[in-house]
C-alpha cells in the first residue's frame, strides 16, 4: 500500500479488516510530501520508479495505490510499466450521484486530484443531472498530518477548507465525496463542524472490497497477519502512526 503520507492508514484499516490474515507493507512518500506541491512531471518521475523498486523488494501480490492524487495522475503509468495489479483510489464520483437526493454533490479534494482530467472524465461519465462542485484544498492533508502526529489544530483551520463545500440555495449539498484518503481520519470533526447534516463518502471499504476479490477466498483458518509493516521514505519514525496501525491489528484480533 502507497500513499504520499498517513492518509492511506484510512484504507489499510478496512483491508485489515476484510482480510486480517493478509501480510501488508505501508509505505508512506512522507519525504516528497505533500504531493500537490509538485507538477505532473515530477510526480510521475519520482512514483513510478519508487513502485518499481518496491515491487522488486517485496514481490507483492497486488499494491494498492491509496492516494487519489497520485492514482488519477500515475496507474496507467504503473500499469504499463509492471505486471503486478494494482487498485487505486479515484473520487467515488458516481455513487455519490446515484445516491444524491437533492443532486448537488460537492468533491473535497487536493487541488492536483480535482484539476485533474480523469476527476473531469468521471463527472462527464457519471454526474448525469447532479451539480457537482468540485473544491481543491491546499491546506486539509497538511492539517490532517498534523492533528495524527498530536498538533493542535482550531476547528477554524479545518471550517476554512470544507466551507466551500456547502452550496446553498434551492437545493443544498447532501453528499460530499472525500477524495483524499486523509480526510477519513478527520471525520469526526469534518461532520461537527459542517454547516448542516450531509453524507460524507469514504472510498476506503469499496477499495478493500475489490482488493478482497483480487486476492481471492480468504484463508479464514490462518491467524491474523499482526501488526502491518511502516515504511516511511524520509527514515523518521512516526509514533502515532505506529499506534494507530497497532490498533488495528489489535481490533481484529479481539
Amino acid at each position: 500500500m502507497f500513499d504520499s503520507g498517513l492518509g492511506g492508514l484510512t484504507v489499510l484499516r478496512e483491508i485489515v479488516r476484510a482480510r486480517p490474515e493478509a501480510r501488508n507493507v505501508y509505505v508512506a512518500d512522507d519525504a516528497y510530501f505533500p504531493y500537490g506541491q509538485h507538477t505532473e512531471t515530477e510526480l510521475i518521475a519520482r512514483v513510478v520508479p519508487l513502485i518499481g523498486d518496491l515491487v522488486a523488494t517485496h514481490t507483492p501480490d497486488l499494491v494498492v495505490i491509496a492516494c487519489n492524487t497520485a492514482s488519477t495522475l500515475v496507474l496507467s503509468h504503473l500499469r504499463a510499466a509492471y505486471s503486478v495489479p494494482f487498485v487505486g483510489t479515484v473520487p467515488a464520483i458516481k455513487p455519490a450521484c446515484e445516491r444524491s437526493k437533492t443532486r448537488h454533490v460537492s468533491v473535497l479534494g487536493t487541488k492536483g486530484t480535482v484539476q485533474r482530467e480523469y476527476t473531469r472524465t468521471l463527472i462527464r461519465d457519471f454526474a448525469h443531472d447532479c451539480e457537482v462542485t468540485l473544491v481543491g484544498s491546499p491546506r486539509l492533508a497538511a492539517l490532517t498530518e498534523a492533528v495524527l502526529n498530536g498538533d493542535s489544530i482550531a476547528d477554524t483551520d479545518i471550517t476554512a477548507e470544507i466551507a466551500p463545500c456547502f452550496v446553498d440555495g434551492e437545493a443544498r449539498t447532501d453528499i460530499v465525496v472525500l477524495a483524499c484518503t486523509h480526510y477519513p481520519l478527520l471525520l469526526d470533526r469534518l461532520e461537527r463542524l459542517a454547516p448542516w447534516p450531509v453524507e460524507w463518502i469514504d472510498p476506503a471499504p469499496a477499495i478493500a472490497r475489490r482488493v478482497s476479490n483480487l486476492l481471492g477466498p480468504d484463508s479464514a483458518s490462518l491467524p491474523p497477519a499482526g501488526d502491518p509493516r511502516l515504511i516511511f521514505t524520509s527514515g523518521r519514525r512516526h509514533p502515532a502512526a505506529e499506534a494507530l496501525v497497532h490498533s488495528f491489528a489489535d481490533e481484529v484480533a479481539a
